[in-house]
């Protein structure tokens, strides 16, 4: 999880979650993305993140990050990545409660994040189990928006329902799901 000082936010008690992949669905997937100057956001994300934040939704992000593992950039040069998205979102009233990571790739160049297969690396559920537990949802409370399979596997693996986002307004996509989830409509 990024390494900021969230506790209030955790210790709040909310029903529901709504877990974003983070590059490709909040993000312009660009490759390795880690420069914040570098920071584009899909279309309709800050608001997607603020309307699940509005509907008292834990928004969290679970992000495979073996750019880290293969030497491609630093942890710190991730953090300062979320800082500025953490800091965008902040100017349109969102924001994101915790960001999980899974630096590990099976050939990484630091032998730390070397790991064949993490149970935290998509489409391995590590990082869903522990948001989950960590803010006390259960699986059928929550769902996941990803753009790739192994997100898909992942909220397969985690009893979450998985829904795979294919492009476009990512705000528009997300009313229907969260309607879904909460029992609520949404304008």
């Amino acid at each position: 999880m990024s390494g900021w000082d969230n506790t209030d936010i955790m210790t709040a008690r909310r029903t529901h979650m709504v877990i974003f992949d983070r590059d490709g669905v909040l993000n312009v997937d660009h490759g390795y993305a880690f420069k914040p100057e570098e920071l584009e956001w899909v279309p309709g994300a800050m608001a997607a993140v603020r309307r699940a934040n509005d509907a008292g939704a834990v928004v969290v992000v679970a992000t495979n990050q073996s750019g880290i593992g293969r030497g491609y950039y630093a942890e710190a040069d991730m953090e300062a990545f979320h800082a500025e998205m953490l800091r965008q979102l902040a100017t349109v009233g969102a924001r994101i409660d915790a960001i999980y990571f899974a630096p590990h790739h099976e050939a990484a160049a630091e032998e730390r994040y070397r790991v064949a297969d993490h149970p935290d690396r998509k489409p391995n559920p590590g990082m869903l189990l522990r948001a989950l537990a960590d803010f006390g949802v259960a699986p059928e409370d929550a769902f996941m928006i990803g753009d790739k399979p192994s997100d898909m596997e992942a909220a397969r693996r985690a009893g979450v329902r998985g829904v795979f986002y294919e492009g476009g307004d990512l705000d528009g996509f997300l009313v229907p799901e969260l309607a879904r989830l909460t029992g609520r409509t949404f304008p």
